[in-house]
């Protein structure tokens, strides 16, 4: 009876041990206000959707990881676009 107990009680710590572990459920990034989003990308309040479009991509063009710019900065510039366009 107690090896029968043992051989269960190490089955169910291997099973739990194989079990796929939970990963802590991530917060969304923090959204940008219309005019924090407006002054990142450098555009005013009648600024139509082909603008915010031409001044994101030029400043992506600019800042962007691979040109020397920063992951932060670029993740700015995007989050002000999605801001603007309602992505």
């Amino acid at each position: 009876m107690t090896k029968f107990l043992l051989a269960a009680l190490v089955l169910y710590v291997l099973w739990r041990w194989l079990q796929p572990k939970k990963k802590p459920p991530v917060a969304p990034p923090p959204r940008l206000g219309e005019s924090e989003a407006r002054a990142v990308l450098g555009v005013d309040a009648a600024a139509g959707p082909d603008e915010i479009r031409a001044a994101h991509r030029r400043l992506v063009s600019a800042l962007h990881p691979d040109r020397g710019g920063s992951a932060e900065l670029t993740r700015r510039i995007n989050m002000a676009r999605d801001t603007l366009l309602g992505g």
